[in-house]
C-alpha cells in the first residue's frame, strides 16, 4: 500500500467514527426525557453562617436540623460556613426551618435567597441560552418532539 492510500483510509476511518459519534449524540438527545420525581415536594435550601463551623458545631447543626419536621435527615450537607438541606414543602418551608434552627442553637446566620435575576430565568442558570450547546440541544429536541 502506498502512503497516500494509508492516509486516505485513516482519514475516512476518522470521518466515519466522528459521524457515528454524532449520530449517537443526536439519538441520545432525542430520546432523553426529563426525570419524573417520585417526590415533587422536596425542596433544597441553604443557610449561610457568619463564621466557619468546627466539627462540634457541624454535628450540633445537623442534629438540630434533623429534629425539625419535614427535613429529610439523610440530605444535610455542611461545608465551612454553609449548610444545605432538603425539606418537604408540604410540612415546612425554608423560613420556618431557619427560624426553628436559630431558636434551637442561637447561631449567627442568615437564610440564603436566590437573587431575582437568577430566579426569573426560564432555563437552568448553568447553561447559557446563547451558547452553541444550548441551541444545538434545543434544535435536536424540537426535531424529535
Amino acid at each position: 500500500m502506498t502512503t497516500r492510500r494509508k492516509i486516505k483510509i485513516a482519514a475516512l476511518s476518522l470521518l466515519g467514527t466522528l459521524l457515528l459519534l454524532f449520530i449517537v449524540l443526536v439519538a441520545h438527545i432525542a430520546t432523553a426525557r426529563p426525570l419524573k420525581l417520585d417526590v415533587p415536594n422536596i425542596q433544597v435550601s441553604r443557610i449561610d453562617f457568619s463564621e466557619p463551623l468546627d466539627e462540634a458545631k457541624k454535628k450540633e447543626v445537623c442534629s438540630n436540623l434533623r429534629t425539625i419536621k419535614g427535613i429529610t435527615s439523610d440530605s444535610i450537607i455542611v461545608k465551612n460556613n454553609v449548610v444545605v438541606y432538603f425539606h418537604d414543602n408540604r410540612y415546612t418551608n425554608s423560613q420556618k426551618v431557619f427560624d426553628q434552627l436559630i431558636s434551637k442553637g442561637h447561631y449567627n446566620a442568615k437564610m440564603f435567597t436566590v437573587p431575582r435575576e437568577l430566579a426569573s430565568k426560564p432555563v437552568c442558570p448553568a447553561m447559557d441560552p446563547g451558547s452553541f450547546k444550548y441551541k444545538f440541544a434545543l434544535a435536536v429536541q424540537s426535531v424529535f418532539n
